[in-house]
């Protein structure tokens, strides 16, 4: 159960401010400024499925990465309580930051499925901030906690740009 709570406060605090909190306000703050779909265009219809298809990857993505920690990394994804293991396995065998990337996904997808640059550009600047931070922070604080072994992960796994062939650091 206390797992659980961990898990819940980890996600509420962090994705969730993201995700709803922050696009919520900046459709309120900017909405004269905002832009909105043409009810009933085409290209309205379209964006606002593939907003729909991208929400949907980036929930299952970052879905997938949370549960991950939790089973694998025995942690959360909260710099306060961070995984107790090297997590390099699903689809972090692609790239190193798939639950930033399934977060961005769902902030495109909200943007696409309301016609908002405001959120569309809000992913942009969360995406810059995590860039920097990983490079600034987490990375070299995972190299003092993993060592050797998330270094070569570090050099078999891509960052942002995920590979087409797995590497999971033993190859």
């Amino acid at each position: 159960m206390l797992t659980l709570l961990r898990h819940l406060l980890s996600i509420l605090l962090l994705p969730f401010m993201v995700v709803v909190v922050v696009p919520n306000w900046l459709v309120t703050r900017f909405a004269a400024g905002d832009s909105r779909w043409l009810d009933g265009s085409p290209v309205m219809w379209l964006s606002r499925s593939a907003g729909v298809l991208l929400g949907l990857a980036g929930l299952g993505l970052f879905s997938w990465c949370v549960g991950l920690f939790a089973k694998v990394g025995q942690g959360t994804l909260a710099p306060w309580d961070p995984t107790r293991n090297l997590v390099a396995v699903g689809p972090y065998r692609f790239m190193r930051n798939p639950m930033i990337s399934g977060v961005a996904l769902l902030l495109i997808g909200q943007a696409l499925l309301r016609g908002s640059w405001a959120i569309g550009i809000w992913a942009g600047v969360f995406v810059l901030i995590n860039h920097i931070y990983f490079v600034l922070f987490e990375e070299p604080g995972l190299e003092q906690r993993f060592g050797a072994p998330y270094q070569v992960y570090k050099t078999k796994v891509p960052r942002w740009v995920p590979r087409l062939k797995p590497g999971n650091g033993k190859n």
